[in-house]
């Protein structure tokens, strides 16, 4: 397993095509495994390609990418990076072994995180009407969505809480009657984005409807419950849309506040 980091050159025409179509991103980041085919799937249970863009500014977009080889990102480099600022010793993108962090993983070691994910749940609005998927609107639903027990158990850790004298918000539930967790966990919804774009067109040239997504960017603090699980996690990611840039969790030394590298 790898980690690759990639900084996008938002001055760049080619850049700013990318980050206005999530499908467009997804098959610049497939493309970057020559052995991968667009019709390929992973295997269930398998690691699998995972990429996360993280804007920390109007100018610093970082695109990270998770993936069981090694990418060479060539051509992202020369459609939205600095390509004349490209070497041998600095290609335009850096990747590293992911290895050392999987294999360090303890039960019990805690670890700030970031997750864009895609907090969706099932809906039936009239009886006898089929279930349909909608995303979490609110904050406190978002949240609700990565705190469930069920699902922390499933991904191998816990959202870790706050100790009494630093929650500044009780816990009671909403006008809904469901639960509220106030302040009492080391999680924050740093960003909400509704996307909304265009398939390829069919074989027959129909195009078909929009898709839109809803991601949400997730940072707090863990604790790792089962490493093996976690593994599983960091390395298959979580939830839905993930061709879409959502599931790619990152962690970093629990005792400094979330960086900017994974």
């Amino acid at each position: 397993m790898f980690i690759t980091r990639f900084r996008v050159n938002t001055a760049r025409p080619g850049a700013r095509r990318l980050l206005s179509s999530p499908q467009a991103m997804h098959a610049a980041v497939m493309s970057s495994f020559p052995h991968l085919l667009p019709s390929d799937s992973p295997a269930p249970d398998a690691p699998r390609v995972l990429w996360r863009l993280d804007q920390h500014a109007r100018a610093e977009v970082l695109l990270y990418v998770v993936s069981p080889d090694r990418p060479d990102l060539t051509h992202m480099v020369e459609q939205a990076g600095w390509p004349a600022a490209a070497g041998p010793e600095n290609p335009g993108w850096h990747t590293r072994p992911y290895a050392p962090l999987l294999d360090r993983l303890t039960t019990g070691d805690q670890w700030a995180f970031r997750l864009t994910a895609n907090p969706v749940h099932t809906i039936r609005r009239k009886e006898g009407e089929p279930r349909k998927l909608t995303a979490h609107l609110t904050p406190v639903h978002q949240m609700g969505w990565l705190l469930d027990e069920k699902r922390q158990e499933r991904l191998g850790f816990r959202v870790c809480e706050k100790p009494a004298d630093r929650r500044l918000l009780p816990e009671g539930t909403t006008h809904h009657k469901r639960p509220h967790p106030g302040d009492r966990y080391e999680l924050t919804v740093r960003d909400t984005r509704s996307l909304s774009f265009d398939k390829s067109r069919t074989t027959g040239g129909r195009r078909d409807k929009p898709v839109s997504v809803l991601t949400v960017t997730f940072e707090g603090r863990l604790e790792i419950t089962d490493p093996a699980l976690l593994r599983r996690t960091l390395t298959q990611g979580i939830g839905r849309a993930r061709a879409y840039g959502c599931g790619l969790l990152t962690l970093a030394p629990g005792t400094r506040p979330v960086p900017r590298t994974s």
